[in-house]
């Protein structure tokens, strides 16, 4: 690991969680940290699984909502400027009546997370069909959906100065080779 990581994922949080990150990362015990708090990567490799459980969770929390035109891991999201994902709402003229189309994207590194990371990404996206700004009303609406949402924000943003870090992928596909899981 370097000795000076820049810490882009956690410039939101104070001070003294910076520092304890830093703290694991230049120790080269973050990797182990995730992989203890969740040991399991999600079975959802396809766009068309993605689709089914985030439609799965919208239809439990938000049945009223827009319907989804779209959901799919986009590869050509930057994590650091897009952050996790996107929702993007795009309006077509058809008739004198203007429809929204509204879809979300998730960067296509989290097919090999944990399901709470992905949970978390996508919550947070589907609370973009209610809530346009990340307000109060929006962090309530993600809290909702998922209690535990800014833990799993915070381990998201964690996993991601890990790589930033030069660390290895933590969670891996059965066909990838075992030197590319747990930092190896």
């Amino acid at each position: 690991m370097t000795a000076s990581v820049p810490l882009p994922y956690l410039q939101a949080y104070p001070p003294s969680l910076q520092q304890q990150a830093m703290g694991l990362v230049q120790s080269g015990r973050l990797g182990d940290w995730l992989l203890q708090r969740h040991p399991e990567a999600h079975q959802m490799r396809s766009d068309k699984a993605l689709h089914g459980y985030v439609t799965g969770l919208k239809t439990e929390y938000m049945r009223n909502a827009a319907p989804l035109a779209k959901v799919v891991y986009d590869s050509k999201l930057q994590l650091v400027y897009q952050a996790l994902g996107i929702h993007m709402r795009s309006g077509k003229n058809h008739g004198g009546k203007t429809q929204s189309r509204h879809e979300i994207r998730i960067g296509s590194l989290f097919k090999h997370a944990p399901e709470p990371f992905l949970r978390m990404i996508a919550v947070h996206e589907l609370a973009h069909l209610r809530e346009t700004d990340h307000n109060k009303a929006f962090y309530q609406l993600c809290e909702y959906m998922e209690p535990a949402y800014h833990q799993l924000e915070l381990e998201t943003r964690l996993y991601l100065t890990w790589l930033d870090a030069g660390g290895k992928r933590l969670w891996k596909d059965a066909r990838d080779s075992d030197d590319s899981v747990n930092g190896r």
